[in-house]
């Protein structure tokens, strides 16, 4: 997706690539089933590397008053966040917002400056501080995601680096299919990762139900 994003860029412009990703991921579109229901839950600390603005609207419409941190691709300092809460989330948004266009992360030219980003030194890392502190104390759940995406095992390393694996906090990531080789790397081998072999729609119905000790509305 990287390489199509930055042939169409090269070809076209990065205005009128931008233009095609806000119309695709925001335009008319609504909070999922899903969405509603991750966001009703009480998540302090919630990372995406999506675009879109539909997890702030659900969080906003479950009552919630999220706080967001997106990611600058310039030297401006992070924004960095304390005190997550329930009501008061704190959502970090590493791969941009469509609101601030210059900050997606998009072509690989995109993650190789990401990448090199990781690099600088606080306030000006991409990943603040607290995020990198709780990331080493707090279980961690992917969903949506998969860890065959070379840049989220990237960024997973990074934040984990150097940690004694004794005091590493659970991980766990939901996919219906894992890739042979990773679940054998990082769940056998390495034990960075469980795998739970669901798909999102009916895993987020069934952690809601065990949470809230109530059925997921249609």
């Amino acid at each position: 997706m990287q390489r199509v994003a930055l042939a169409y860029e090269i070809k076209h412009s990065r205005r009128r690539l931008i233009d095609a990703i806000v119309t695709e991921v925001d335009r008319g579109r609504q909070p999922s089933p899903m969405l509603g229901a991750l966001a009703r839950l009480d998540f302090p600390l919630v990372i995406t590397t999506n675009y879109d603005q539909l997890f702030e609207r659900a969080l906003r419409d479950a009552g919630k008053q999220p706080r967001v941190s997106v990611y600058r691709p310039s030297d401006d300092p992070t924004t960095d966040f304390e005190d997550e809460s329930a009501q008061s989330p704190v959502l970090y948004k590493l791969h941009g917002d469509i609101a601030q266009r210059e900050s997606l992360v998009v072509t690989d030219e995109d993650y190789i400056q990401f990448v090199l980003r990781m690099n600088d030194k606080d306030p000006y890392d991409p990943i603040p501080l607290s995020l990198k502190h709780y990331l080493k104390r707090w279980t961690t759940l992917f969903i949506g995601y998969s860890l065959l995406d070379y840049n989220l095992r990237l960024l997973f390393m990074t934040l984990r680096w150097r940690v004694d694996p004794a005091r590493v906090p659970e991980t766990y990531s939901v996919d219906l299919r894992p890739d042979e080789l990773i679940v054998d790397v990082w769940q056998s081998q390495r034990r960075y990762v469980t795998f739970v072999a669901d798909d999102v729609w009916s895993f987020v119905p069934a952690l809601y139900e065990a949470v809230r000790n109530e059925e997921l509305s249609p």
